[in-house]
């Protein structure tokens, strides 16, 4: 697949996704949009809080996987890397759910995305002055389950997609609090009984 024929809003190769599996790589897949598609290796160290240097053999990996492309207007300048694909959509999977090796992937990239939300959620409760109530609120982790209707699983998938656009807008003025959301929306079926050796 060429770098043009990349559709952010369906990621479907197995090896892709599984490169994205990895937090830092992950990291620097969501931080590069966050900084309006296109950053330095040194802008993504300020914003994750790691040395730039430990950056550039994943900044490879990604560029090697036609994920992103490096950018350099000028021997000597400061390299650049940029988000490749058509559009600003934010970067999003297909899930093939009958494909082992999609599978597989999505497994170790649903892994790897509760780690950095664990982590972003440690980092914040560690934080002086994060706010933890009302309209202002920067903090929250939970867990609902419930029975939906078509409808209200309508609606609730439409609430979703309306926050992805809000963390997709490029950063302004009044647009200055970089944050992090990380949900999952699964159905729950019934699991058979587990007896204990003692039964």
């Amino acid at each position: 697949m060429s770098r043009d024929e990349i559709n952010y809003r369906a990621i479907s190769d197995a090896a892709r996704i599984r490169l994205l599996a990895s937090p830092i790589r992950h990291e620097l897949v969501d931080t590069l949009a966050a900084l309006g598609g296109e950053a330095s290796a040194v802008e993504l160290a300020l914003q994750l809080g790691r040395p730039a240097d430990g950056l550039y053999y994943h900044l490879r990996l990604l560029c090697k996987a036609n994920l992103i492309d490096e950018q350099e207007d000028e021997p000597g300048a400061e390299r650049r890397y940029r988000l490749c694909g058509k559009g600003d959509a934010p970067l999003r999977l297909s899930y093939k759910t009958g494909d082992n090796a999609n599978t597989a992937a999505l497994h170790k990239f649903a892994h790897g995305l509760l780690q950095v939300a664990k982590q972003d959620f440690e980092n914040a409760l560690d934080t002086p002055g994060t706010v933890v109530e009302g309209p202002q609120r920067q903090l929250w982790a939970a867990r609902n389950k419930g029975w939906l209707s078509s409808e209200e699983l309508r609606e609730a998938n439409t609430l979703l997609e309306r926050l992805c656009e809000l963390m997709s807008n490029p950063r302004t003025p009044e647009r200055n609090q970089l944050m992090s959301c990380a949900f999952v929306l699964a159905p729950v079926t019934p699991r058979p009984i587990r007896r204990t050796q003692d039964e």
